[in-house]
């Protein structure tokens, strides 16, 4: 919701939350407590099949940019190749579970108490309204933003991930703690840098069955310099 309520009809300026406890506050007075899981069902559904996928595509790449390979003698390629794996595995996994992803937003993103207040009664419907009014292009708004922060988020997670192991002395038999420790750090590090293209993503997402004067950016590039000029 702080990503998005610039973008949403139904919070006015007045209405905006000023931050995470407001938000956190306000919604079960205003929504119902129920509304924290609003969307939670096109995240779960698009969870299992996403994580199958990234890691059956990673695989995949990996012979691709990996073959033959000495991480040891050939450090920055091997770093180069992990990047390119992770980036190209999220990448293609987004293609599918995208509208799932796109769904959860909205979801999440139509506040009000009741169905007369808020846009969408649940999942099928949101899809289903969505593609009438603007097609499969609707379900798809923001994927090419979506792409370049998922390639830089999975490319940061898989890459620097495999190669701190790669690069430790046993990288079958690391400690649990040691592991821990690194995919804290690069999930934190991963998820700082892409964090902006996850708002511009959200951003034009919102703006899917919007026509005419309720369109607030013509493109992803308009979106980056509104956001960082007005906000």
């Amino acid at each position: 919701l702080l990503q998005v309520q610039h973008a949403s009809k139904q919070i006015k300026a007045e209405q905006q939350y000023k931050g995470i406890i407001d938000c956190v506050v306000r919604i079960p007075k205003e929504q119902g407590f129920l509304s924290f899981w609003r969307g939670n069902l096109a995240n779960v559904i698009r969870y299992f099949p996403t994580q199958a996928l990234n890691f059956a595509f990673k695989d995949k790449y990996k012979q691709i940019f990996l073959g033959g390979v000495d991480r040891h003698k050939q450090f920055w390629r091997y770093f180069a190749g992990n990047l390119a794996s992770g980036g190209a595995a999220g990448a293609t996994s987004l293609c599918f579970v995208y509208p799932l992803d796109f769904a959860r937003t909205r979801l999440a993103a139509d506040v009000g108490k009741g169905s007369t207040q808020r846009e969408f009664s649940g999942l099928g419907d949101c899809l289903t309204k969505i593609f009438k009014s603007d097609g499969l292009k609707g379900l798809y708004q923001g994927f090419s933003v979506s792409v370049q922060g998922i390639i830089i988020y999975r490319a940061a997670y898989f890459g620097v991930y495999d190669t701190a192991k790669g690069m430790l002395p046993d990288p079958k038999n690391v400690h649990i703690i040691v592991s821990w420790m690194i995919a804290q750090s690069v999930t934190a590090v991963a998820g700082l840098v892409s964090y902006p293209f996850d708002t511009v993503r959200r951003r034009m997402m919102m703006q899917s069955g919007r026509k005419g004067a309720d369109i607030m950016y013509t493109g992803t590039i308009d979106c980056w310099r509104k956001i960082a000029k007005d906000e």
